[in-house]
């Protein structure tokens, strides 16, 4: 019988590591191909752990993506069309994927998923997860943040309709998406690199702590909760005419309230932020997100809660 406020929940047993579901994201890349050829560095007695390189074609040619963004191709449409010529190349990586570690929302789906990005903006070490409601993944992140506390890693939450997309990740029953930057696309930095390493064997020794039966005291996890996407000011014919302001730029998870700038015309006028009140911003002046249409993602400041948690031995 569980103790009152503890979370008695599965094993998790089975993990994948996807690292290049973005072609041009290196530091994912490096590591996974590394992996594969040497798993002793993920090798925990209560897990089966597996590097996988999500985007084959779009590594090769060091793009984002080849036909779409794999990234996005997670829905329910796209898992369930039919299999065709015309098919864009990552819907089809998409199913793939889906067969070998979902079903999605299945439970023969594997366990958990740690999707490996690098972004342009100045998001430092930033841990994504999809919703409120999961206090395995909660507790994961909670002892992620305190192994690493000289390295300072933020907490973004995608639950939010408005923010959502087809991730790859969501394909296992549990995930996080680890998204570390400033780095180019198409570019290796060794800081950035060992920053994700880090990471993922932080998680990895969480749930073989977790598997053997160590129990995770009731704690609480500050989040930024995405909820709105800012484009960039255009133009009737729809380009671009002004570009992130100077105090904007580079100052992720900073406060933003309203009347600070946050865009420079090419005419030289700033335009300020109008909203409401103090919001702060992320993902700014990311580049693979020009073509999203998203200048930066708005976010607020939240306490998420989680209950004890414990391994059912049942």
């Amino acid at each position: 019988m569980a103790s009152a406020g503890v979370a008695c929940l599965p094993a998790i047993r089975r993990i994948a590591v996807f690292g290049g579901t973005h072609g041009n994201e290196l530091s994912g890349v490096f590591l996974v191909r590394h992996w594969l050829k040497d798993k002793s560095e993920l090798q925990r007695p209560s897990l089966e752990v597996q590097p996988y390189l999500s985007n084959p074609a779009a590594v090769q040619r060091c793009t984002r993506y080849v036909d779409c963004d794999l990234n996005r191709a997670f829905t329910e449409e796209n898992l369930s069309m039919p299999l065709s010529d015309s098919m864009p190349y990552e819907v089809k990586r998409a199913q793939e994927i889906n067969h070998l570690f979902g079903p999605k929302g299945n439970e023969n789906a594997y366990d958990f998923i740690i999707d490996l990005h690098n972004t342009t903006s100045n998001v430092g070490n930033c841990l994504i997860m999809k919703t409120s409601k999961d206090d395995f993944t909660i507790q994961m992140i909670h002892y992620i943040k305190n192994t690493l506390i000289h390295d300072n890693c933020q907490v973004l939450l995608l639950e939010n309709p408005a923010v959502q997309y087809g991730a790859v990740r969501t394909v296992a029953k549990h995930c996080i998406g680890l998204e570390i930057g400033p780095q180019p696309q198409g570019v290796i930095r060794a800081n950035i690199l060992e920053n994700m390493r880090k990471l993922v064997n932080s998680a990895l020794d969480f749930a073989h702590f977790y598997n053997e039966g160590k129990e995770f005291p009731p704690c609480t996890l500050d989040v930024y909760r995405a909820f709105e996407k800012v484009d960039y000011p255009r133009d009737s014919e729809g380009q671009i005419i002004g570009i992130i302001h100077p105090q904007l730029q580079d100052n992720d998870w900073k406060q933003l309230k309203p009347g600070d700038p946050s865009f420079l015309t090419l005419h030289g006028r700033t335009i300020p932020y109008n909203g409401s009140s103090a919001v702060y911003p992320v993902f700014v002046n990311e580049a693979a997100y020009y073509e999203k249409k998203s200048a930066f993602l708005l976010t607020e400041k939240v306490t998420l809660k989680a209950n004890s948690v414990k391994v059912s031995k049942t």
